[in-house]
């Protein structure tokens, strides 16, 4: 028999050495239901305050559309060398003039917003109507869709300013209801060891 006093080891490794500790697998899950519950509580209150919650989003629309017309108005005119500095100067001083009108008149800001989202649903619908005519398979779930969103865009179209002024709080309220609701469910899935975010190892 081999007298386990006489195996040796070498000098840096020890016997039994295993992986290098990490950070606990389910820690800070707190910070991620915490986030969960403030968005949750964001959500249900755009939901009972819409018209509160659709001045908030243009008013935060408006200042972003202004700050990006700051920085395309600068770099026009600092770009030297640049082929687009005439239309970065141009583009600047729409999006300051927009974004302040924005600011200063939310519910101009939100009409504006509102007749965008019915165009752009109204010119989806005719594009999946159109494409759903040209299909030989599932063309039902195609124009059935792009009816839906013609109807959407006719509806929002005819019912402004109403619409303008709860529609893009009731967008916001889903918003934040389905990223609290996920985050809820990840910081329970993480609390419980498994990884906070669903990421390929």
């Amino acid at each position: 028999m081999t007298d386990l006093r006489d195996q040796t080891f070498p000098p840096d490794t020890p016997p039994h050495s295993g992986p290098p500790a990490g950070p606990s697998i389910g820690a800070g899950w707190g910070w991620i239901m915490a986030y969960g519950v403030v968005s949750v509580v964001l959500g249900i209150a755009a939901f009972v305050f819409p018209y509160a919650a659709t001045f908030a989003a243009t008013v935060t629309i408006g200042v972003l559309f202004f700050v990006s017309g700051v920085f395309a108005i600068a770099a026009g005119l600092f770009g030297h060398g640049a082929e687009s500095r005439g239309y970065s100067v141009l583009f600047g001083i729409l999006s300051v003039v927009v974004g302040a009108l924005m600011v200063m008149e939310p519910v101009t800001g939100a009409i504006s917003l509102t007749l965008t989202v019915a165009v752009w649903l109204g010119a989806r619908g005719a594009l999946e109507l159109w494409w759903g005519l040209k299909m030989r398979r599932r063309r039902g779930m195609l124009i059935a869709l792009g009816a839906v969103n013609v109807l959407l865009a006719v509806f929002i179209a005819m019912t402004v300013p109403w619409s303008a002024l709860t529609l893009p709080g009731y967008v916001l309220a889903i918003s934040f209801l389905f990223g609290g609701v996920a985050a809820l469910t990840a910081a329970g899935d993480h609390r419980k060891g498994a990884s906070a975010f669903a990421v390929p190892e």
